[in-house]
């Protein structure tokens, strides 16, 4: 057993799909079904249970999985004392965001970061926000920036950034949608909406239409809010988004932002990470900076 293999075996606990794993950690499926043979021969018994069709945890894989999440936990506790210059903190952070918080809140905690900790390795994926909390969630990163979710893991930990207001957004330019406002009254239940697929985004959109009592005309559910801003500047229909994606978009003057008949609540912006990885000296290292 070794490092490398628990990461692997955490990483294919929670995804449960084998060439899904192989191809995130960068492995064989022979070598990574090889790898868990030799481990549960190492712990000889079954951790996975396998078919033709799925992969499962017995239980023998669940309390597996605590010990390797404290395993490898203590291990990057361990090279942060024990490796060379040990007044400073050195090891990796691993960081997820949206393309967004790339630009608009990252920046500022990372310039701090570094300059207080300059030996941390910094590496940072970027993706749709309402992925963030599974990110964590499944061992992929350490930290991510996310919206609080409703309801939020007992698991994981959230210090919060910013409030992020959302606002309606549709299409400058000339095309139907642009014709259906220029009616009297904006007629809600006949505009075309693009909505996330799911996540905090999904359900603030799905409770504001609950709110006006409104069945939706759902042109598309789209996958991160950068590209939703895209498709409504290209005409195809309105959208509830935070505001700082249209600040923070190339495609800005494209945009205009619609009056909402009803208060929309803002999202509470933060860093999340898994509750007992707090103590990480690394973790615990950018959650101070905030």
């Amino acid at each position: 057993m070794d490092i490398k293999t628990i990461k692997l075996y955490l990483h294919l606990s929670e995804s449960l799909h084998f060439s899904r794993t192989a191809q995130a950690m960068h492995v064989s499926p022979s070598a990574l079904s090889r790898a868990m043979q030799r481990l549960e021969d190492e712990v000889d018994t079954k951790l996975f249970q396998r078919d033709n069709r799925s992969v499962s945890l017995t239980n023998a894989g669940v309390e597996y999985r605590h010990f390797a999440e404290l395993t490898l936990d203590n291990w990057s506790k361990l090279k942060t004392k024990i490796g060379p210059k040990q007044d400073q903190l050195r090891g990796k952070l691993n960081l997820y965001c949206s393309v967004t918080a790339a630009y608009s809140h990252l920046p500022g905690l990372l310039d701090k970061f570094r300059r207080e900790h300059p030996l941390v390795e910094i590496a940072l994926t970027t993706g749709d926000a309402a992925n963030a909390v599974n990110e964590v969630k499944n061992n992929r990163v350490d930290i991510a920036i996310a919206a609080l979710p409703d309801p939020f893991p007992d698991s994981l930990h959230f210090a919060k950034i910013d409030d992020i207001p959302l606002v309606i957004i549709a299409p400058t330019y000339r095309c139907k949608v642009q014709e259906l406002l220029t009616e009297s009254y904006i007629p809600w239940d006949r505009l075309p909406f693009i909505v996330p697929e799911h996540g905090p985004g999904r359900r603030r959109t799905d409770n504001w239409f609950k709110q006006l009592g409104l069945t939706p005309n759902i042109y598309a559910q789209v996958s991160g809010q950068e590209a939703i801003a895209s498709m409504v500047a290209l005409g195809c229909g309105v959208s509830i988004t935070p505001e700082v994606v249209i600040t923070n978009s190339p495609i800005r003057d494209r945009i205009q932002i619609l009056r909402s008949p009803i208060d929309i609540p803002p999202f509470e912006l933060g860093c999340c990470c898994k509750t007992r990885s707090q103590d990480d000296p690394i973790i615990s290292a950018f959650l101070k900076i905030m």
